[in-house]
């Protein structure tokens, strides 16, 4: 039961994760249209910019919010230098040309800091272990399970209780008739591409205490993240937060018995949902 009780708590702390991953994946796929294969590369250089940061100040909420910042502004020159071309495009072009922005920003991080698997230790406060009636945990992982949780609960008030959330919603709808009321677009979708760039640098800063650095993580992270918006539904931002936790804790319960078959139990889980509810558990049916 112990142990039980202890993947169920890492599968929500790895599930509210995924969830503020998949969040700026859903957002930006909603809003642009576009796939966005690099963001499993923002996640990567997130953290090694927190990782950087963390070992030059010993600040890891600095680390926090340089992983964050470095994050939004190579999202913002990606949408601006090159994305925004491919808007119009067929999805096979976006595809192709946020993938080769993702390979092109892992072999840079990947030069600099070399193949070699990198360690970030666990803040001063996160350090030792909490105990949760029976349960012993570690201290830092439920702070992570608090943090995500907590940035959801933000970006959940960002997106709907303001005026630019309804904008954004209003852009994943029917970004035409948002231009016709003459607000500017483009604007906006550069304001989302960023938000969702700095979504996936924010939680890679988050993760790295829990795993190990190395510059070819984010592509696991990007499948998870797809696979968590199609449970959850294209667009949907509660979608992406049931989608998340749902998979965290399908890869963490079926881990228990055997790590092996953790990913084949979860495209499974994506299979049925595509089979019974292809818009996905909160999308909306009919959306292109």
């Amino acid at each position: 039961m112990s142990l039980f009780l202890s993947q169920l708590f890492n599968g929500l702390a790895a599930g509210l994760l995924l969830a503020l991953i998949s969040t700026g994946l859903t957002i930006i796929y909603g809003t642009l249209g576009v796939v966005n294969f690099a963001h499993g590369a923002f996640f990567v250089v997130g953290a090694y910019a927190g990782y950087v940061v963390y070992g030059a100040s010993n600040s890891f909420v600095l680390a926090i919010v340089v992983g964050a910042l470095v994050a939004l502004v190579i999202g913002l020159v990606v949408e601006r230098g090159l994305v925004r071309l491919y808007y119009s495009r067929p999805p096979e072009d976006q595809i192709l040309v946020t993938f080769g922005i993702g390979i092109i920003l892992v072999e840079i991080v990947r030069g600099i800091f070399g193949g070699v698997s990198l360690s970030v230790p666990t803040p001063a406060w996160g350090q030792g272990i909490v105990h949760i009636g029976s349960l012993i945990y570690p201290l830092y992982r439920l702070q992570a399970l608090l943090i995500s949780a907590g940035t959801l609960v933000v970006l959940y008030l960002v997106l709907y209780r303001t005026s630019l959330g309804l904008i954004v919603r209003a852009g994943i709808e029917d970004s035409l008739m948002v231009n016709i009321l003459g607000i500017n677009v483009k604007r906006i979708f550069l304001l989302v591409f960023g938000i969702g760039a700095m979504a996936a640098g924010y939680a890679g800063v988050i993760d790295a205490p829990i795993v190990t650095l190395a510059p070819d993580m984010g592509f696991r992270v990007l499948v998870d993240s797809f696979v968590v918006v199609v449970l959850g539904g294209v667009g949907s931002f509660p979608g992406a937060i049931i989608g998340g936790i749902i998979a965290g804790e399908i890869l963490s319960l079926t881990s228990m018995f055997d790590p092996a078959y953790s990913d084949v139990m979860l495209f499974v889980a994506m299979a049925l949902v595509l089979i019974f509810r292809p818009q996905g558990i909160m999308g909306q049916e009919g959306r292109e």
